[in-house]
């Protein structure tokens, strides 16, 4: 079994602009969130998979934090079945050690071993080191679902 094209808009705008999704269950359909807070970027040395938490391969640089990015249209941008950052997503200067970023993710939670709503490859590896702030231009951190 396969969701539509349709859910699957439908979907990814519920949970990332906190749009209602119309008539499902009733008239009111699945409702929005009374305050739509925000998901949490993170960036990872590997492929966290389905398995792990936003904990799994984390970023450890010094200065390197989880960045919130509003549940709205000013933060992520829903076509289709995609979703985009739709603004730049800056994290912290690395102030100190070096690795090499392969993947993000998209949670819950500010910290900790929290569950991940998506993942996935950067579309090139960044090397981090010392003075280097990493930054995702709008549209540079998509996700599909299919």
């Amino acid at each position: 079994m396969s969701m539509s094209n349709a859910s699957e808009n439908a979907l990814l705008l519920l949970l990332f602009n906190n749009t209602d999704w119309a008539n499902v269950g009733d008239a009111a359909g699945l409702q929005n969130s009374a305050t739509a807070g925000s998901f949490y970027v993170a960036l990872h040395t590997g492929d966290p998979g389905e398995a792990g938490t936003q904990a799994t391969s984390e970023a450890t640089y010094t200065g390197y934090a989880r960045v919130a990015v509003a549940r709205s249209g000013a933060g992520w941008t829903v076509t289709g079945n995609q979703v985009t950052n739709a603004a730049t997503v800056q994290f912290g200067e690395c102030t100190a050690g070096s690795e090499t970023i392969t993947h993000f993710s998209v949670g819950l939670e500010s910290a900790g071993a929290t569950a991940i709503l998506y993942s996935g490859a950067l579309s090139a590896s960044r090397a981090v080191s010392s003075g280097i702030t990493p930054l995702f231009n709008a549209g540079a951190l998509t996700g599909t679902v299919d």
